[in-house]
């Protein structure tokens, strides 16, 4: 076993025990990291166990495995990642731009099927071979879409379509397009004024 795969077990063990819970304390998370790591540090340095590699990528990658979703924190935490799918275990992909891209992420069969697991822990839904598809929404809004056999050939397939927010304002509506300056400014007049707005269609991210 490696130094990083050691600190990860001490720290699951701490959350444990002490009840954290990573999702909701990421601060005391942080913080049970940083004295976990100080304290192997000083461990190994009796010759006794590993030494770790340069500590802040330690430190990501441990509260990436223990409070994150591991191998793929890296993909939702972009940015320009728009979409995540996992083929089958070796075969990772994202896209940016709308242009699908194979990562360098390989995983196992049993890393896929405890990923997805964890996604699945907040939305209190399941899949199995009684349900074996299933939708459901990520904390962030994310949207999480898995099928495993017999409904697929052989593998887990995994889909997350990102929560990409590219517009928070009027102005930024106009920019991309998806609103005339006019109707931009009679919206606005509109809502200020008081009046009932309703608002139809399907949803789509402007590109």
């Amino acid at each position: 076993m490696d130094a990083v795969a050691i600190v990860e077990d001490e720290v699951r063990e701490l959350v444990r025990r002490r009840g954290v819970d990573p999702a909701r304390e990421p601060g005391v998370l942080r913080s049970l990291v940083e004295d976990v790591i100080a304290d192997y540090d000083e461990r190994s340095l009796l010759g006794t166990l590993p030494r770790l590699p340069e500590q802040t990528g330690v430190v990501k990658r441990v509260l990436d495995a223990v409070g994150g979703l591991g191998p793929l924190q890296e993909h939702l935490d972009d940015p320009e990642v728009e979409e995540i799918w996992i083929n089958e275990p070796g075969k990772v992909f994202v896209a940016r731009g709308g242009r699908p891209e194979l990562t360098t992420t390989i995983l196992t069969a049993e890393k896929v099927a405890d990923l997805v697991e964890r996604m699945l822990k907040t939305s209190g839904r399941r899949v199995d071979l009684s349900s074996p598809f299933v939708d459901a929404s990520l904390p962030d809004g994310s949207r999480l879409h898995v099928v495993i056999p017999d409904v697929t050939r052989e593998h887990w397939a995994v889909n997350i379509r990102k929560f990409v927010v590219r517009a928070d304002r009027l102005d930024d509506l106009v920019a991309l397009g998806t609103l005339t300056a006019r109707a931009a400014a009679f919206l606005e007049a509109a809502v200020s004024a008081g009046l009932n707005v309703l608002v139809s269609g399907g949803t789509r991210l402007a590109t």
